[in-house]
């Protein structure tokens, strides 16, 4: 790959999309993409958590948290969420935690490797009854129309070559009522915050990559991915073209990560 330097917000994609060919800042052939996206998540998946910490100093998990608490998940047997791109299961746990152990989470993820590492995680919390685990595309989910109450993805949506197809499969797989919720990385409001955020992204996490998975190139990937991906608004804009009512998003840490919220009605 090729080196970055900081200051790359104007690369964003529009509102209409456009990350089909975008892996990082280099295009590429579309059909090409998922197995360049999935050979990065392939590397990095035994050190995913780990490095999660690393790279946002623990706030991913305050994070995690605030998405859980705007859904939250009821405390019923019948509840089921759909974590797309959950590979390590963080999101699902959360989800049957704060539903008293009676919820159902279903973790897809395109990538085996990561869902391995999920698996694994289940078992040593004794969590695996409440989960299932699939792997699958995104783009293309494979369960019936109107089987979920609640649709998430967390830091993996930007990694999705044809958003637009995610977002009108979320929808048809949501009952009515349902609802979608995004947890991604996104626009820095803050002056001088967004400079010292470029700073350790483009310089700093890689160079950790190297040293903790010995992998720089795909954490360099990552980092670009999320300059690339749209600004809140326009995700939003996406998001209410997919047919979803009621969008809206909250800003966390200054806009370093966004949540997404939009109902099925």
């Amino acid at each position: 790959m090729t080196t970055t330097t900081p200051d790359m917000r104007e690369a964003r994609i529009g509102s209409t999309g456009g990350m089909e060919k975008s892996f990082g800042f280099q295009q590429v052939a579309e059909q090409d993409k998922q197995t360049l996206v999935n050979d990065v998540f392939h590397s990095v998946a035994r050190k995913y958590d780990i490095m999660n910490d690393v790279m946002s100093g623990g706030m991913h998990r305050l994070w995690k948290d605030a998405m859980v608490a705007w859904l939250p998940p009821p405390r019923s047997p019948n509840w089921q969420v759909l974590d797309v791109a959950g590979g390590t299961a963080d999101i699902a746990f959360r989800m049957i935690r704060a539903s008293g152990g009676l919820g159902h989470a279903t973790v897809l993820d395109i990538n085996s490797s990561m869902l391995e590492v999920g698996r694994g995680r289940a078992e040593k919390k004794r969590l695996a009854g409440n989960m299932d685990f699939v792997e699958a595309n995104a783009e293309l989910l494979p369960f019936e129309d109107n089987r979920f109450d609640a649709y998430t993805i967390a830091f993996g949506i930007r990694n999705v070559p044809h958003i637009d197809k995610a977002l009108s499969e979320a929808y048809r797989v949501l009952k009515p009522g349902g609802r979608f919720m995004c947890l991604e990385f996104s626009e820095v409001e803050i002056p001088l915050l967004d400079k010292l955020y470029d700073l350790w992204s483009f310089h700093g996490i890689p160079r950790v990559g190297q040293m903790i998975a010995g992998d720089a190139d795909s954490y360099r990937y990552l980092i670009e991915s999320i300059r690339k991906f749209p600004r809140q608004k326009d995700f939003a804009a996406m998001i209410e073209r997919a047919g979803f009512s009621r969008v809206s998003y909250r800003n966390l840490t200054g806009g370093i990560a966004a949540i997404h919220s939009g109902w099925k009605i």
